[in-house]
């Protein structure tokens, strides 16, 4: 019965214990000092912030795939690589050869809330891509791009890219 007890008191406390972990160590890192005082801070935020920003997070994250989202990193790493050519390749250009961006809107299957927050930070950490929109009733999102040769090229890319494995992850 207590350990029953300690475990709901735990979970309380520490609603997301690898977040709180993880601010912990980063809060020790980033002040790169290990004294009491700096420790007892670090176990604080470590412990409040996740009590604070709880109603925050929509619904509880379901990580599927682990694999999936490996690929998931190592292509957006790469897409971060050759975009960033794009566009310096962009700015660069005579002006008569300046890339034409546009708006697109690209339909969506992903329903997660989570999944969507990782789609936003992906668009929004690709040099020449940026999150503009979410449809109302999460269908369609709207993003604005650096340079764009052929729209449903495009769409594809980040249906296939990155929507796709989303949905295995988090769905």
């Amino acid at each position: 019965m207590i350990p029953a007890l300690f475990k709901r008191c735990l979970a309380r406390l520490l609603p997301a214990p690898v977040l709180s972990l993880a601010l912990i160590a980063m809060w020790l890192l980033l002040n790169n000092a290990f004294s009491l005082g700096q420790c007892l801070l670090a176990v604080l935020v470590g412990v409040l912030a996740p009590l604070l920003t709880a109603s925050l997070r929509p619904t509880a994250v379901s990580f599927k795939k682990p694999g999936v989202a490996l690929r998931l990193f190592w292509q957006v790493g790469y897409d971060v690589l050759i975009w960033n050519w794009r566009v310096l390749r962009g700015t660069l250009a005579r002006s008569d050869q300046l890339p034409e961006g546009d708006f697109v809107i690209v339909p969506l299957e992903l329903r997660d809330p989570n999944g969507l927050a990782v789609l936003a930070a992906i668009m929004s950490v690709i040099p020449g891509t940026i999150w503009s929109e979410l449809a109302l009733d999460r269908s369609a999102l709207l993003v604005h791009m650096f340079e764009v040769d052929n729209i449903e090229v495009e769409i594809a890319l980040i249906k296939s890219r990155y929507e796709r494995p989303l949905q295995e992850i988090f769905e």
